[in-house]
């Protein structure tokens, strides 16, 4: 157990400290911050407002350790984390620079010698500090401070969302570990309604305050069809990653709150209106922050919207880092005062936090406007899809429909064009052919009256048009469901069309090695309807001048 003297309180630095969400933690734990070291000067302004301690604007790789203050208890920090994410190039990033911070927390624990600390990262850093803390690893020479972590879901301690957090320390985990016993679980929908009260009571921290003084809580217009047809498909359709619900589930945590997103992003939070029923929005900038666990009186001082959702996102959520305090100090389960009794010890900063400009829907999009959308009747898990997308390197804009499989590591296509379909209705027998006509001929219908020249002037907003990239997919989509359908029924043509189409582009003697090959038999009816479907729709639009050069990744 850590304590000190009676009548003395432990004294606590916060490096990479953000708005300070390890800094209020530790204070209604009854542990005094006596500095905080950050690089943003506006994350300071908010953290030094609120938790009224000194908070310093610095490169911390450039902090020279004989600077830091004496007497130190407890050292807590957040190293920059975008290098070891998964979301930062597929989990590309540089592991080495990112690893030059966490270096530098750990000298700095070094330095001042606490009796405590910890750091907070994304959950793959566990992994990365078992493999560098081995003989000739980066961190084997900070053995001595008694490094141990875990992954853990702060949704168990307090925060009402689903956030993977690795926690590193010499602390005793198994004492936090005790506390989600009596830790409430909360929901996106308890935050929302919450919000919506006319006696505005703090959903986390219990504390009731005036609606004159809640800030931050301005809905933005609702989205409109176009920005709710492409949520819908990055969310529930993803060309790679895996389905998420539409809107978000609000009977549940919240997904991970993250630092960017925007009105059409995959990351981005989206709720049934409230206020326009049949409509859908984003979060407020507040509900956001109650989701990420700070109190409803906490305030962000910035003059930009997506600066304000920067601060919220990289925070550390202060519900969590409020039990986590009690664990360093070593206080037992049944001691831990609810967040409910402790949160009437905050008080709001002042001057109140103004609201920043809310972001709208885009009027115009840039010239080269990106469209990348998977055909939903014709895609599987694990990156098999067929997807219409635009080429924008090229004069003019090229669209079609591509085919890839395989894994993340080797992606492999297939050309869709008119010799495949030649191929694929070579094959068929009369009766299949008479049953698969009318579909094609309805496809082919729309595709010879289309309007595909302006399509990307469409889709960029800078004109009208009579055909829309989303009218395209939908039909496409309709087309592929019923041959799917017919397919079922025929797997004997089905899996001797896939294996041809696959051993016409990459070889009879490397076809039956590719990766993911097996699940495409598995699926012949499916893949087969979307083969035909696509080359037949690329005939089309090469037809009408666009010269669609496709980008093949072999496996080979």
């Amino acid at each position: 157990m850590t304590t000190k003297p009676k009548g003395k309180s432990l004294r606590a630095i916060d490096l990479y400290s953000g708005v300070g969400g390890w800094s209020l933690g530790l204070r209604l734990a009854g542990i005094e911050v006596v500095a905080s070291y950050e690089r943003w000067g506006i994350a300071n302004e908010t953290n030094f407002k609120n938790n009224h301690h000194q908070a310093q604007t610095v490169d911390i790789r450039r902090l020279e350790l004989d600077d830091l203050p004496a007497d130190i208890d407890i050292v807590v920090g957040s190293p920059p984390c975008t290098q070891f994410s998964f979301s930062n190039r597929g989990g590309s990033g540089d592991l080495k620079d990112g690893l030059k911070d966490v270096i530098k927390f750990l000298e700095i624990v070094e330095h001042v010698r606490p009796k405590v600390w910890a750091m907070e990262n994304v959950p793959r850093m566990a992994m990365i500090i078992e493999k560098e803390s081995r003989k000739r690893g980066a961190l084997h020479r900070f053995q001595s401070l008694g490094i141990n972590s875990r992954v853990l879901n702060l949704a168990e301690f307090g925060v009402p969302q689903r956030r993977m957090r690795c926690i590193a320390g010499n602390f005793n985990f198994d004492l936090l570990d005790r506390y989600r016993e009596t830790t409430p679980r909360l929901t996106l929908g308890q935050i929302i309604e919450a919000l919506r009260e006319k006696k505005l009571v703090d959903p986390i921290f219990g504390v009731e305050i005036a609606a004159n003084e809640l800030t931050d809580h301005v809905p933005e217009e609702p989205l409109n069809d176009e920005e709710v047809r492409i949520n819908r498909a990055a969310k529930t359709t993803h060309t790679v990653y895996n389905a998420m619900s539409f809107p978000d589930r609000k009977d549940r945590p919240v997904r991970t709150i993250t630092a960017t997103c925007t009105r059409v992003s995959r990351e981005s939070i989206v709720i049934d209106c409230p206020e326009q029923p049949g409509k859908y929005r984003r979060l407020t900038v507040r509900e956001r922050a109650s989701l990420q666990g700070f109190p409803l009186s906490f305030q962000f001082y910035a003059e930009s919207y997506s600066h304000k959702l920067r601060m919220i996102g990289n925070a550390i959520p202060p519900a969590f880092t409020y039990h986590l305090a009690h664990a360093l100090v070593g206080t037992q389960a049944e001691k831990v005062r609810a967040l409910k009794v402790v949160g009437t010890e905050f008080k709001h900063a002042v001057p109140l936090a103004k609201s920043a400009p809310l972001e709208r829907a885009g009027a115009r999009f840039p010239l080269k406007r990106r469209f990348k959308f998977a055909i939903p009747s014709l895609q599987l898990k694990s990156g098999v899809r067929f997807e219409v997308s635009n080429r924008v390197d090229v004069e003019p804009v090229a669209w079609g429909v591509d085919f890839y499989f395989g894994t993340s590591k080797s992606i492999v296509s297939l050309r869709l064009d008119d010799h495949l379909q030649a191929r694929l209705l070579k094959r068929m027998s009369r009766d299949l052919r008479t049953g698969v006509d009318s579909t094609l001929e309805a496809l082919v219908g729309f595709l010879s009256g289309a309007s595909f020249g302006d399509m990307q002037r469409i889709w960029s907003h800078r004109g009208p048009g009579a055909t829309t990239p989303f009218m395209l997919l939908d039909q496409l989509d309709q087309a592929g469901a019923a041959l799917a359908l017919i397919f079922t029924k025929h797997e004997r043509y089905t899996l001797a069309a896939l294996h041809d189409a696959i051993q016409e582009e990459h070889g009879a003697g490397y076809a039956d090695h590719l990766p993911g090959v097996n699940k495409l038999t598995r699926n012949s009816a499916l893949i087969v309807a979307g083969l035909l479907v696509g080359s037949t729709a690329n005939l089309h639009l090469e037809g009408n001048g666009i010269q669609r050069t496709r980008r093949i990744k072999s496996a080979a």
